[in-house]
């Protein structure tokens, strides 16, 4: 629940440059979080070494891939549809090999494979370099199976190739898997546990990303403050590290320092991250750097510590406003975002009022807010009753959303007459005659095509108008990091 959902990318198919003498056609859509999409550009650059090229022609293809998602039942259902529609095409194309990549892909293994035989292949997160024997199965005739979660595997070493991108911003993994049992959470179980990658080979892959001209980097990782590099192995087992390794070791900190300081006309972002997890070292090194963005998606889910404890949050209501507080005392101008579960099994309307009037307090800029469903394979499915009825989640949804609604306003609000900072993404949806980009703080600002500009620059722009959600201006010159 702690991954963003963006409902506008689900479903993208992938489409990357075509490589000369490659013969197969793939078919890549992903579903999910931008981790799931991050890995579907990992397997796309296994496969292009393969002989695959990427289709947008579902008909074409000789491979069709389903990047999945477990966190919520709508993407499993949404899914499921779009397998039939794959094995409706089949019919047509026998030659056509199905798969499923992915969270559901571990979740639901001998489902697809043995119990329904609506694909050929199933393929967890940690198995993506498995892929060409998997095919070679296939081939053969064979069903073919690896979800089989690693204690290592992080794609250090597979430069990602970046589709649909914009070539202004990219996402670069840092951590895969997460240690935090929230027992409304599947990740655990599809992810795996936490572990880190090697900084050399993020510092590497930013390089790239900054010749090719990149402006703007994203840290991904299910709990990027979580981030520890001691020479290899699972967070957990930090303990056992020797003293060398614990004198050497890179944590998030020290890592959003270096890649800062290291690439001082690129941008950084890092999502997400765990309040449990956050150290002011982090807050403090963002304040300390112009370049690394004034925004962090800090997920509560609840106001309630009694829920939070049931949710199994390592953080009280208590600590977490404190954590907020501490934020908005070091960095004053920041936007903060949260992800909120309304109706959790047993939640009163006592603790109802506790997450609206913490939403009061941390006054978010952004929110990702669902009604609970009860997800399958979690510890709450397992231990805890689904006892809210529908109506009453629904209610409490829309009070949470309406409270969001009010607050982004009175938080986009105060950038009327400043001056920010966009870098320029592309144009504007709404109008060929404007660009649009982000401010530090996350906020979509639109301003008018005027002199030179074009996408990958950073211009201050002096904000005149807003909605609750964008910011509309005018461009006053570049800024200092052009």
């Amino acid at each position: 629940m702690e991954k963003i959902i963006e409902e506008n990318k689900q479903g993208q198919s992938l489409v990357l440059e075509q490589k000369d003498g490659n013969s197969k056609k793939l078919f890549i859509e992903s579903y999910g979080c931008q981790m799931n999409f991050s890995d579907s550009e990992i397997v796309a650059s296994i496969l292009a070494n393969e002989g695959y090229n990427t289709t947008q022609n579902l008909e074409e293809a000789d491979l069709v891939l389903v990047n999945t998602c477990s966190i919520r039942d709508k993407a499993e259902q949404t899914v499921r549809k779009r397998l039939d529609q794959y094995n409706a095409i089949k019919k047509i194309n026998p030659g056509m090999k199905v798969g499923v990549l992915g969270c559901m892909a571990e979740r639901l293994k001998s489902k697809f494979l043995e119990e329904e035989k609506i694909v050929d292949m199933v393929v967890g997160p940690d198995a993506y370099k498995d892929l060409p024997n998997l095919l070679k199965e296939v081939d053969e005739g064979r069903d073919a199976i690896n979800v089989i979660l690693s204690k290592e595997e992080t794609y250090g070493d597979i430069a990602p190739v970046r589709l649909n991108s914009n070539g202004v911003t990219a996402f670069v993994s840092i951590t895969r898997g997460c240690d935090n049992m929230c027992t409304f959470c599947v990740v655990p179980f599809t992810r795996g546990r936490e572990r880190s990658r090697d900084p050399q080979s993020i510092m590497e892959e930013i390089t790239s990303l900054y010749e090719k001209g990149f402006k703007e980097v994203t840290l991904l990782g299910q709990n990027v403050d979580s981030y520890l590099w001691y020479g290899g192995g699972l967070k957990k087992d930090f303990e056992k590290a020797s003293e060398m390794q614990k004198a050497t070791a890179v944590d998030f900190a020290q890592l959003l320092d270096m890649v800062a300081r290291t690439f001082p006309k690129m941008r950084f972002r890092f999502s997400t991250s765990n309040p449990q997890d956050m150290h002011l070292e982090v807050i403090e090194v963002m304040a300390k750097h112009h370049n690394i963005c004034k925004y962090i998606h800090l997920p509560v889910q609840s106001g309630s510590t009694r829920v939070l404890e049931a949710m199994n949050r390592q953080h009280t209501r208590e600590e977490y406003m404190e954590l907020v507080d501490n934020i908005y005392r070091i960095i004053p101008e920041i936007s903060l975002s949260q992800d909120m579960i309304a109706g959790f099994p047993t939640e009163t309307e006592e603790d109802h009022q506790d997450t609206l009037s913490l939403m009061e307090h941390c006054k978010y800029d952004f929110g990702f807010m669902f009604a609970y469903s009860e997800r399958p394979g979690t510890l709450a499915a397992r231990k805890l009753e689904d006892d809210i009825p529908a109506e009453v989640k629904n209610r409490r949804l829309t009070e949470i959303i309406n409270l969001q609604q009010k607050m982004a306003l009175e938080r986009t609000q105060r950038f009327i007459g400043q001056t920010v900072e966009v870098l320029i993404e592309k144009e504007s949806k709404r109008s060929n005659e404007h660009w649009s980009g982000r401010n530090s703080q996350n906020t979509m600002v639109v301003f008018p095509k005027e002199g030179k500009y074009k996408p990958g620059d950073f211009v201050n722009v002096k904000i005149t108008d807003c909605t609750s959600a964008t910011l509309i201006g005018d461009a006053v010159g570049y800024s200092e990091m052009q």
